[in-house]
Formats: C-alpha cells, sequence, structure tokens
C-alpha cells in the first residue's frame, strides 16, 4: 500500500514538473538583437519578400527555358466510313495512322533576349522590395521595444512617486494623530496619492498594448508573456552621433531608380517587335494507310487486295518572321511607355527634395531631444533638491503639505520628461536610420 501511494505521489510530482515546465517554456526574454533577429526570422512580411524573389527566379528560367529546343509529338488514326470512288476504285484508305514530330529551334529572336535582360530588373525590384520590408520592420521593432521600454521606465517613475506619496500619507496621519498637522494636510496628501491612480492604470495598459504589438511584429502567439531587457539610456548611449544627409541607400528612392531601369527595358522589348526573327524547324512524319496491293489485278477485273504500307518524311527549313505593318500600335505604345519613364522621372526628382527634408527634420528632432535629455538632467538634480528641502521642512513643522505636494509634482514631472526625451531621440533615430537607408 505504501509503495502505492509512493508511486502516485512520484506520478502527481512529475505532472506538476512537467506543468510548471510547460508555463515556462511561454515566457520569453528579449534583447533588441535577439527581437530583430525573431522577427527578420518570422514575420510574415519578410516571408513575402522571400518567396517574391523566388518567384523571379522561376520567370528567369522560364526566359531561359525559350532557348532551348521546342519539341511536340502527336499522333492520328483515321476511320473512313465511306471512300470517294474514280471507275469503282477507291481513292482513299479504309484506316490510316499517323505520328509526327516537330523541332524547331530559336536562331535569331531579339525578344527572347530582351526579356532575359528584363527579367534582371525585376529580380532587383524584388530584392529591393525585399530589403524595404526589412528596413520598416526593424525601424517598427525598434521604436516598438523603445515604446515598452518607455512605458515600462514611466511606470517605475510613478510607482516610485506613488510610494513617496504613501509616506507622505502615513506620515501625516501620524502627525495628525500627534496634533501637529491638521486634518486638511492629511485629505490634502490623500487627494494626490488617489489623483494618481488612474495614471498608474493608463500607464499599465500602455505596457500591455505595446507588448501586443512586439508580438504582432514577431508573429509571436497571444499567450507568450515577453520581457524586454536594457533600459532606453543604454539605447541611447549605444545610438550612432554621427549623421549624414546622403539619401542615396533609401529603398523608395532605389526602388524608382529600378523601376525607371525597368521600363527602358520594357520599351526595348517593345521596339523588338519591329524586327525579324528566324526560326530553325524539323519534323519527321510516320503513316500508315491501306493501299492496293497490285492495281494490275484490279484493272483485270479481279478483286482488289489491300496492304498496310508506312511512310516516312523527314523535312528540315528556317522560318523568317519579318514585320511590316501593324497599324502603328506598336509605335504608339513606345509613345506611351516614353511618356511613363518621364514621368517616373519627374516623381523621382520629387521624391528626392522630399527625402532630403526629412532627413534634416529627423537629424533637427535628434539634435532637440539631445538637448531636452540634458536639460532634463539640469531639471532632475533641481527637483530632487527641492523635494528634500520642502520635505526637511515639512517635516520640521516649517514648511505645508502644498510645497510638498508641489515639490513631489516637479520632481516626478521632471522624470517623466527626460524618460520621454530619451523616447523621442531613439525613435527620431530610428526613423533616420530607416529614411537613410542603413540596414
Amino acid at each position: 500500500m505504501n509503495g502505492r501511494l509512493l508511486a502516485i505521489f512520484i506520478l502527481c510530482l512529475a505532472a506538476t514538473t512537467a506543468m510548471t515546465a510547460g508555463a515556462q517554456t511561454r515566457g520569453l526574454e528579449l534583447t533588441l538583437d535577439r527581437a530583430l533577429e525573431i522577427a527578420l526570422d518570422d514575420n510574415p512580411t519578410i516571408k513575402v519578400a522571400g518567396l517574391e524573389i523566388e518567384r523571379q527566379r522561376y520567370v528567369r528560367r522560364e526566359t531561359l527555358g525559350n532557348f532551348l529546343p521546342n519539341v511536340s509529338a502527336d499522333g492520328t488514326y483515321t476511320r473512313a466510313i465511306e471512300q470517294a470512288t474514280m471507275g469503282g476504285l477507291p481513292l482513299g484508305s479504309d484506316n490510316t495512322l499517323q505520328f509526327a514530330g516537330t523541332v524547331s529551334v530559336p536562331l535569331f529572336v531579339p525578344a527572347l533576349f530582351r526579356t532575359l535582360r528584363l527579367n534582371e530588373q525585376q529580380m532587383r525590384v524584388a530584392v529591393e522590395a525585399a530589403r524595404a520590408s526589412r528596413l520598416n520592420l526593424v525601424s517598427e521593432v525598434r521604436k516598438s521595444y523603445y515604446q515598452i521600454l518607455l512605458a515600462e521606465q514611466s511606470l517605475e517613475v510613478l510607482r516610485g512617486s506613488e510610494r513617496m506619496m504613501t509616506g507622505v500619507v502615513e506620515d501625516t496621519r501620524v502627525r495628525l494623530e500627534n496634533e501637529l498637522a491638521s486634518e486638511y494636510d492629511l485629505i490634502t496628501a490623500e487627494v494626490q496619492l488617489s489623483n494618481l491612480q488612474p495614471t498608474i492604470f493608463e500607464v499599465e495598459n500602455g505596457v500591455r498594448t505595446a507588448k501586443q504589438m512586439m508580438k504582432m511584429l514577431l508573429d509571436l502567439p497571444a499567450d507568450v508573456e515577453i520581457t524586454v531587457t536594457g533600459t532606453l539610456d543604454e539605447m541611447t548611449a549605444r545610438a550612432a552621433a554621427v549623421f549624414s544627409t546622403d539619401i542615396s541607400d533609401n529603398s523608395d528612392l532605389r526602388s524608382l531608380q529600378i523601376q525607371g531601369d525597368v521600363m527602358e527595358r520594357q520599351l526595348q522589348l517593345l521596339r523588338t517587335q519591329r524586327m525579324p526573327s528566324l526560326v530553325a524547324f524539323g519534323n519527321v512524319t510516320f503513316m500508315g494507310q491501306d493501299q492496293l496491293a497490285n492495281f494490275g489485278e484490279v484493272m483485270m477485273g479481279m478483286p482488289p487486295r489491300t496492304a498496310f504500307k508506312w511512310q516516312n518524311p523527314i523535312n528540315v527549313g528556317a522560318r523568317l518572321s519579318v514585320p511590316l505593318f501593324a497599324g502603328r500600335t506598336n509605335r504608339m505604345r513606345e509613345k506611351q511607355l516614353s511618356n511613363a519613364i518621364g514621368q517616373l522621372d519627374y516623381n523621382r526628382q520629387y521624391l528626392e527634395a522630399g527625402l532630403g527634408v526629412q532627413v534634416t527634420n529627423a537629424i533637427n528632432s535628434i539634435s532637440t531631444a539631445r538637448e531636452k535629455m540634458m536639460a532634463n538632467q539640469r531639471t532632475i538634480a533641481q527637483a530632487q533638491k527641492g523635494y528634500d528641502i520642502s520635505k526637511v521642512r515639512y517635516d520640521a513643522g516649517m514648511g505645508t503639505i502644498l510645497e510638498l505636494n508641489s515639490a513631489e509634482l516637479n520632481l516626478t514631472q521632471a522624470r517623466l520628461n527626460y524618460t520621454q526625451a530619451l523616447y523621442d531621440y531613439l525613435s527620431a533615430h530610428a526613423d533616420y536610420e530607416r529614411i537613410i537607408g542603413k540596414e
């Protein structure tokens, strides 16, 4: 009996351990580098971009296949229900079997060469689109990661303020019991503490929302609990401090340039429709028919005898096609495409001007955020000193609860402003790297 109880206990312990281990596997600790790695591996937009590159490889192979010989074969069986006759003699055959094989080889087909060059540009389009997807995803993951840190650090500041206010409330209550403070002071401290609660709830919800966004970007299940490591200060220290206005690697700009190259190739392909093409061909035919075995016997009035005879003609040749006139449709298509190329060039110039403004604004935002960070650091030191003085005055009975509350609010706001400035700096830095196309 004791052995059975021991076995049951061991099984229960093993099940509990397995459940605990399973629960632990639902948690995921992320660094920024790890988050970027997961996103670039699992995000659906990256997978779609990879499939598009693979599709373009198949398109190129399809074009290359047109340079290979084209071989076809077919077979036909014919049964004559009623034959044509002449002078009582049959002119056809009751049964006919025919097998034919045809081979054609392109010798000079300009459209194939132009199509192959067009495929190369289309592959560049797919590669650049994949690069744009990576750049946008990296920027979104970084900003989402910074958003989580902002929410968590803001929550930490608010909870620190809550602890201070709780201490003030308890201290004021003791002072009231000893008739060293008024009931008004206690009420004021409690109201200050109560007013802090809704803000804390909002920031807690902000943490959950930011983590849900991160899960979506990383394509993680909703029930996985993620925790992020690091601080905004550490991320700011890692960010590059040298900035350039070079936008030559911007993905949108490069995509327009490649699209212009694609249109140029399309125009060249369209012009090949006015050029001749030369194709070599050959065919082999095996044909069997019922034929008269001896025509002389038939002429003498004897019953006809038939035999199944085979023929196998072989032919080779070349086919030259020269387009002469197509109603000027090709010429009008060329003009349409040339017009589209001109429009694309104007769009590219306009985009360059807009990107120049964007990168300048991003650098200015980074500089402004840096100035705010330094100013807020000084403000925090001053606000901390002011709070310490007001706390000493309040404890000594020389200050009022209003002074203490005001000093505490100033300190909390200074810390929140500093955290926000860190986030603004990192967010602007992520936008800057996306604009210049830094991978």
